[in-house]
């Protein structure tokens, strides 16, 4: 039993957070483990599974579940078989501990033997957002980095625009089409048919916003 970490009040509501992000794997390593520890501090747990699915918010619903259980403070700990089951990324993790502890809820690993709610699980969070700030500043400078690589080369950053045929714009004005069916007929924006309209004086009494 891994003792290191201290007892806790066996009235506490417990969540239990497992995954696997492969169908070929099992929870059932992790959460006979966690079980135990559950059973040597007398909790009752509720548990909630993710099988053979990757880390986005979309594909967790057992973790969806559970952060929804939480945010509505039904549950005073959360314990995971390891940190790297929850956050998608450092960054994620960070996030997610600092929303818990914010609540006044206690994460515990296993595997790290971390209890968040004592001073040098406090202490490793302070460091682990740290690192966390520290991944997003190299993550822009990488971006920003190839953003001028990509100028250099001559390359066009961003959306390319939809041409805008005002000559057809025109002859659809004509024939009485509002700014709406004319953005629709010449796949652009509303807005682009709008600002036409008034930087050209095409605006008809009435049809500009028809979508006839």
């Amino acid at each position: 039993m891994r003792g290191a970490i201290p007892l806790m009040n066996p009235s506490q509501r417990v969540f239990v957070y497992a995954r696997v992000s492969t169908p070929g794997q099992t929870v059932e390593p992790q959460l006979r483990d966690l079980r135990e520890l559950c059973k040597y501090r007398g909790w009752q747990p509720r548990e909630f599974v993710d099988v053979g699915i990757g880390g986005g918010k979309e594909s967790r619903p057992g973790w969806n579940d559970c952060w929804d259980g939480i945010r509505k403070r039904q549950a005073d700990v959360l314990l995971v078989h390891a940190l790297d089951r929850l956050g998608r990324s450092l960054p994620h993790l960070v996030s997610i501990m600092t929303e818990l502890t914010e609540r006044g809820i206690a994460l515990v690993s296993y595997r790290e033997n971390i209890d968040l709610s004592t001073s040098a699980g406090r202490m490793l969070a302070g460091i682990f957002s740290v690192l966390a700030e520290y991944e997003r500043s190299i993550i822009s400078e990488r971006t920003k980095a190839g953003l001028r690589a990509a100028r250099a080369r001559g390359k066009r950053i961003g959306r390319v625009a939809r041409h805008f045929d005002t000559e057809r714009a025109q002859e659809l004005r004509a024939q009485g089409w509002g700014q709406i069916r004319i953005a629709r007929e010449l796949r652009v924006g509303v807005g682009r048919v709008n600002a036409w309209v008034r930087a050209s004086g095409a605006a008809s009494s009435g049809r500009g916003s028809s979508s006839r």
